[in-house]
């Protein structure tokens, strides 16, 4: 009897075809997600520039309900990892908001909170930290910010983790006459001394530890004034 010749079928099995509508979905889904989030751009943006500047964050953080110089703001621009202070470029503002799952200023506004907890683990603040510095260099070149300045970013940064050292490091920072700026050696050596020194007895101090200079002369100052 002759043999039925074999037939190859092709089946298209159940788990794969839910596979392949999952991802179409997924993809529809994270479209209209980028839309949203590019719309919300364009309703901060300059229509000039194509970036979000100063104006617009004045705008940004009224809808937030946060002051334009709220820690969290600076926070924001960490995610984006914004290159330029007081402007946002439509890359940077995508990097963010996708990273936060926020593609609404209603969801922006209740995620800075889990911003400023992420913010606040150790492995992230030193990058934050760090980055701070950088984001308030705005020339070409800049490599140290004016004591001013800095001692306004202290505050911001620093001034809820280490209140004490914080007031005491601006306070000789006003006063003394030695340095006009601060580099970024001296502004982590600042975060490093807060986070390794006790205080404010400062008797782990070792200056023959390779201190910035100008964290010697602190100390001097401080302990002269606790004598």
């Amino acid at each position: 009897m002759p043999r039925n010749s074999s037939r190859k079928a092709t089946e298209i099995s159940p788990s794969a075809n839910s596979s392949d509508m999952l991802r179409a979905a997924s993809g529809k889904a994270a479209t209209k997600e980028l839309e949203r989030i590019d719309h919300l751009f364009y309703s901060y943006a300059n229509n000039s520039s194509g970036l979000i500047d100063p104006e617009g964050i004045e705008s940004l953080c009224s809808d937030l309900e946060v002051d334009h110089t709220d820690v969290r703001i600076l926070m924001l621009a960490w995610k984006m990892q914004a290159e330029k202070q007081g402007y946002f470029t439509l890359d940077e503002w995508r990097r963010g908001l996708k990273a936060l799952r926020a593609d609404t200023i209603i969801k922006l506004k209740k995620v800075l909170l889990d911003l400023e907890r992420e913010v606040r683990r150790p492995a992230n603040f030193v990058d934050f930290y760090s980055f701070a510095f950088r984001y308030c260099l705005t020339e070409e070149k800049q490599k140290s910010i004016d004591i001013e300045s800095i001692c306004v970013l202290l505050d911001l940064v620093l001034g809820s983790h280490f209140p004490p050292q914080v007031d005491a490091l601006i306070q000789y920072l006003k006063i003394q006459i030695d340095y006009k700026v601060i580099n970024m050696d001296q502004w982590m050596g600042f975060y490093r001394f807060c986070n390794e020194i006790s205080f404010p007895d400062l008797d782990n101090y070792d200056p023959e530890l390779a201190w910035p200079l100008i964290l010697d002369n602190f100390v001097e100052w401080m302990r002269a004034n606790l004598s």
